[in-house]
């Protein structure tokens, strides 16, 4: 296997409908909290969008990094 095909099958989909509500559910409530801590904690702030955003690749992806690593989730 080549290193093409363990990177496609590292992110193909991991996970169903459920697990993609929960996903962009959490990257709305990160980025809400990045644009509240961003007026007081800058580097927060920072770390709370860009949080959000890969939550938010997560859940338009469907995929989990922790699934795709072997740790079994929940959703």
């Amino acid at each position: 296997m080549n290193v093409t095909d363990r990177m496609k099958s590292f992110f193909r989909p991991n996970i169903g409908r459920s697990g993609r509500l929960v996903r962009a559910s959490l990257a709305a409530a990160l980025l809400l909290g990045g644009i509240m801590a961003v007026q007081q904690i800058i580097w927060l702030g920072v770390v709370l969008f860009i949080s959000s955003a890969f939550v938010l690749f997560e859940a338009a992806r469907g995929w989990c990094l922790m699934r795709a690593c072997g740790i079994k989730t929940k959703l």
